[in-house]
């Protein structure tokens, strides 16, 4: 049924792509996730009134932000092919791509950590301050322990816009299940081929979804 369907379809090749697009994803999102964190928190704690308040760090820290998050992800890796080829010696395969996934997806991240952190009730911080407790102990006890469902529902968001950005990177033949498409399915002109792979990160994408959901609910408290 499926060879009537897809005639031209390599499913061996599809399976490599599907796991180049998974590994792409994964890494990007781990990464992603650790200096997005990193950034939201710097901007949080730097901000007027905060722990580490300070105007010099939070403009520049915001800035480097809002431009990198500005950039729309085609023309990042483009920009990026230099700083790819120096880093990784390549700027083909899955590895070349995850420079650009990680550089575009973490600032965008790292502000909706920002958002996250200024949502949590003042009062608790304040408490918390009042008990004598230290800075790393209101940071992983208190901001991350009490913005955690609002993290792993910003980190669910990123990683699907990164399953996306797998897809443009395909583009310059970075791997995966965007360059199957776009070189074997668009140039030679094989809908099914371009269609099965659609279907495939579309897949991808659902579980994704689900998987955050549920953490989500397993994590709100409310």
């Amino acid at each position: 049924m499926f060879e009537n369907l897809f005639p031209n379809v390599d499913w061996t090749a599809m399976w490599e792509a599907t796991k180049e697009t998974l590994y792409m994803t994964a890494v990007s999102t781990f990464l992603t996730f650790v200096i997005g964190l990193v950034l939201g928190v710097l901007l949080f704690l730097s901000g007027p009134g905060q722990l580490w308040s300070n105007k010099i760090v939070n403009t520049i820290t915001g800035a480097i932000v809002n431009l990198f998050r500005s950039i729309p992800f085609i023309i990042l890796i483009i920009l990026l092919i230099p700083f790819t080829q120096f880093i990784i010696g390549t700027v083909r395969g899955p590895n070349a791509a995850l420079p650009a996934l990680i550089i575009g997806a973490a600032p965008f991240y790292g502000r909706m950590v920002l958002i996250a952190l200024q949502e949590i009730d003042k009062g608790v911080i304040e408490a918390a301050k009042s008990m004598g407790a230290k800075t790393r102990t209101i940071i992983f006890k208190v901001l991350l322990a009490e913005s955690m469902p609002a993290l792993i529902s910003g980190i669910t968001v990123t990683s699907i816009a990164l399953v996306g950005y797998t897809a443009m990177a395909g583009i310059i033949g970075a791997g995966g299940l965007g360059t199957l498409a776009y070189l074997d399915g668009f140039q030679r002109n094989r809908a099914d081929v371009t269609l099965m792979a659609t279907i495939l990160i579309l897949i991808v994408v659902f579980i994704i979804q689900f998987i955050g959901d549920l953490a989500v609910k397993k994590m709100d408290k409310r």
